[in-house]
Order: structure tokens, then C-alpha cells, then sequence
């Protein structure tokens, strides 16, 4: 029987593309690709997949999010980020997100089948930049001991200079529950419970 492959990418061109590669080769079967991650769980149940190709950015909600919700039901699927994205938020967030492997949509073509491979196999497929990046990481002392995300480091910054929520909000275009949602993250991280010690703990530990 082929390994059955469901594809999340906004892409059309690259879901065109994924859809002939696949029927390339008779050992793989794209049972069904979809332009967004809003019925994921709903399309993973129907279709039943053995690997999940999942794209990052779609609109409505990210594939990050989305591999969030599938490791809420199952533990293991395996999943594969195929993305543009070589940055370390990406990377790290998908990770710890649940993915099982990271594979640039430049190395598509020639890698696709043997990440596919890897990771039913246990394996963790990653492409060679990626891999360097994670190595990398571990290899010296974290400049980001919370795992603050860019926008989360931006908003503790202005907190410790002083801003209100409301200048807050103003400051990076988004709204005053987008602020707080992101102020209740950065407290979970930081194990804090008011903005004095979140303020606190960023200056002594120079996270700002």
C-alpha cells in the first residue's frame, strides 16, 4: 500500500507541484491538499494520513498553531514544516510546537520522499541549514533562555521603559487583548505574576 501524504499549503502553485511529484512516484499517494489549517482536525480524522505536510504561513492560522491542535489528539503523527522560513523563531517555535521535521521548500523536489522516509522511520529530517541552526543553538549558551518570541521581547521592552497597555497597543498596531494576551505568555514564561517582577527579572537578567 502507499504512504498516504495530506498537505496543508496556501501556495497553488506549490500544491500543483506536490500533487505531480507525488504522482511520480507509486509509493506515495497526496490524499487530498488544502489551501488552509481551519478543519485540520476534522480533515486529519477523515483522511486518516501517514505523514502531514503543513506550510507555516497560511491565512487564518498558521501552521504552527495548527501542529499545536494535532499533537492535542495525536501524539504521533508525523508531521513535516515545509517552509521558506530558516529563521530561528520559526524553527524553534515549530519544534517545540511537536513537528518531526523541517524541510525548506527549496529542497522540495529533492528531498521530499527521503524526509518522508526518515521520519516514519523514527528520524527527525531536517534540511542541512536548519540542522547547522539547531546544532548551532545547543552548542552555546542561550541568548533566550524564556523562548520570548520577537514580538514578546518588543512588548517586555516596552513595558520595562514604562508604556501603558493602551501605548502599548498603539506602538505596534494591534489591538489592547492582543497586548495582554501577549503579557500573560510572557509572564507564563518568565514564571512571574505581576509586570513589577516580569520588569524585575527582565533588567537583572538583561532579557531587555
Amino acid at each position: 500500500m502507499p504512504i498516504t501524504i495530506l498537505a496543508f499549503e496556501d501556495n497553488d502553485l506549490l500544491r500543483d507541484s506536490l500533487s505531480s511529484l507525488v504522482a511520480l512516484n507509486p509509493n506515495y499517494n497526496l490524499v487530498a491538499a488544502y489551501a488552509n489549517v481551519l478543519q485540520a482536525k476534522t480533515q486529519i480524522y477523515q483522511h486518516k494520513p501517514d505523514v502531514v505536510l503543513m506550510d507555516i504561513d497560511m491565512p487564518g492560522r498558521t501552521g504552527i498553531e495548527a501542529v499545536r491542535e494535532i499533537r492535542t489528539f495525536d501524539a504521533n503523527m508525523a508531521i513535516i514544516m515545509l517552509t521558506v522560513f530558516d529563521d530561528n523563531t520559526h524553527v524553534f517555535e515549530a519544534i517545540k510546537a511537536g513537528a518531526s521535521g523541517y524541510l525548506l521548500k527549496k529542497h522540495i523536489s529533492t528531498k521530499l520522499f527521503e524526509s518522508i522516509t526518515e521520519v516514519l522511520e523514527g528520524g527527525a529530517p531536517m534540511s542541512p541549514s536548519i540542522a547547522r541552526m539547531v546544532i548551532n543553538n545547543m552548542q552555546r549558551p542561550s541568548e533566550n533562555p524564556y523562548q520570548l518570541t520577537s514580538r514578546e521581547k518588543e512588548i517586555l521592552t516596552a513595558l520595562s521603559t514604562g508604556n501603558s497597555y493602551k501605548m502599548i497597543a498603539a506602538q505596534f498596531a494591534i489591538s489592547i487583548d492582543t497586548v495582554r494576551t501577549h503579557i500573560k505568555k510572557i509572564y507564563e514564561k518568565l514564571h512571574v505574576h505581576s509586570q513589577t517582577e516580569a520588569v524585575s527579572k527582565a533588567i537583572n537578567e538583561k532579557l531587555v
